[in-house]
């Protein structure tokens, strides 16, 4: 499938770019769509540069969380719940431990650290696969609720924000949970759906109903603090937890009598390679994605939308909020800059800028996801991993629309 996702934006792009030039007249056009194809090769080998630091310390200081016993004691924490999610992997299983790690990142908002802890839960469940060519279940599942990416602490966004003059820059975060929360939970739905899980089961019932209680307790704590209060308090729990837990593994390799710079070098040279590997999957799809954008394919969906709603004489003031929505999960640097623009164009305080926020925050970037999280294990054959991952954007983006009216319309 994910050849045809591929081929899909190099064609798109050309019949867009052709249409330009046919009945327009735009000559540059062919010129833009190369010029597109050597800027993001260029960009796909910086984002690689980029995470080899990070691929490298975070490589390194998990290889001490394993070597010191702490990832299998949290495998065996959540065992039980994952004996149902993913029944392929055994319990106490060393990716268990990874995956929560990674899902604890993820909601903290710390993306530099959920990446390589990730792509490690990755490479755990790829001893498992006994097609290591094709997508397991269990992967797929982690794949599509890291896609989804529930996030608890949407501290760039927020800062982004500040940075744009809004008075209150945590405007956006009760919005953005909401999103995310469902973008979540129809990953889930989705996986389970076609994986036939159980996931109304006692066991299940009880973990994810434990997990939504402390949610909302810490979201009624979070309610009560000022706007300013709330982005300073996010960052500080948020990187405190982090560094804690760096902390954490060094005491307890420590304790197990283990040399632990001798395990963060093992793991800092996986690190290493593993960003190495990742480039030309990051490169065919970043590149992919660039003359998509770049051929104008994008404006065309955009006036398309515009102009449906029109006929059924629905608002149509989220459409200045679309191109984020469209971008999300192609680029998340994309995305980024196309709600930058938004808040530049309309203020970091209007609807549209709101909106865009709140889409940026509901879910991940589902193919950059794919490219890095399976091209680092070679996975070529993604089955249903795409079209569920896509399927929770679409809910997360749907919700940031609807309850972007309910606060913001």
């Amino acid at each position: 499938m994910l050849n045809w996702i591929w081929l899909f934006f190099f064609l798109a792009a050309f019949v867009s770019a052709l249409a330009q030039l046919l009945l327009q007249g735009n000559t540059a056009i062919f010129n833009t769509l190369v010029s597109a194809l050597f800027e993001m090769s260029k960009l796909s080998f910086d984002i690689a540069l980029g995470l080899v630091g990070i691929l490298t310390l975070w490589m390194g200081i998990l290889k001490i969380g394993e070597h010191s016993g702490l990832v299998e004691k949290l495998a065996r924490l959540l065992s039980p719940l994952f004996a149902h999610l993913m029944p392929g992997v055994p319990r106490n299983h060393p990716a268990l431990g990874h995956i929560t790690m990674n899902f604890a990142a993820n909601m903290m908002g710390l993306d530099n650290a959920a990446t390589p802890i990730g792509i490690k839960a990755m490479q755990s469940l790829q001893t498992l696969n006994p097609r290591p060519d094709s997508a397991s279940n269990a992967q797929i599942l982690f794949l599509v609720l890291n896609t989804s990416s529930l996030t608890l602490f949407p501290i760039a966004i927020l800062m982004y924000r500040a940075q744009q003059g809004a008075p209150e820059p945590a405007t956006v975060f009760l919005p953005i949970l909401l999103a995310t929360s469902a973008s979540s939970i129809a990953g889930l739905l989705a996986v389970a759906m076609v994986q036939k899980l159980n996931i109304f089961n006692r066991v299940v019932l009880a973990y994810l109903g434990s997990a939504v209680a402390l949610l909302l307790a810490l979201v009624l704590y979070l309610t009560r603090l000022t706007p300013d209060e709330l982005t300073s308090v996010s960052s500080l729990i948020a990187n405190l937890l982090l560094f804690s837990v760096v902390i954490l593994f060094m005491v307890a390799g420590i304790r197990r009598r283990i040399n632990v710079y001798e395990s963060f070098i093992e793991g800092a040279k996986e690190g290493f390679q593993l960003a190495i590997t990742i480039l030309p999957y990051l490169l065919a799809m970043l590149v992919a994605i660039g003359v998509f954008r770049a051929s104008g394919m994008l404006d065309y969906l955009l006036q398309a939308v515009r102009w449906c709603f029109e006929v059924v004489g629905m608002d149509t003031r989220f459409v200045e909020a679309l191109p984020t929505a469209f971008m999300k999960p192609l680029s998340g640097s994309g995305a980024r800059a196309m709600m930058l623009e938004t808040m530049n164009n309309y203020g970091v305080d209007s609807f549209p800028a709101l909106i865009a926020a709140t889409v940026q925050g509901s879910t991940e970037t589902t193919f950059y996801v794919l490219a890095v999280y399976f091209g680092a294990v070679g996975i070529k054959r993604i089955r249903h991993a795409a079209a569920c991952g896509l399927f929770a954007d679409g809910v997360g983006i749907v919700t940031a629309i609807a309850v972007g009216y309910w606060f913001f319309g």
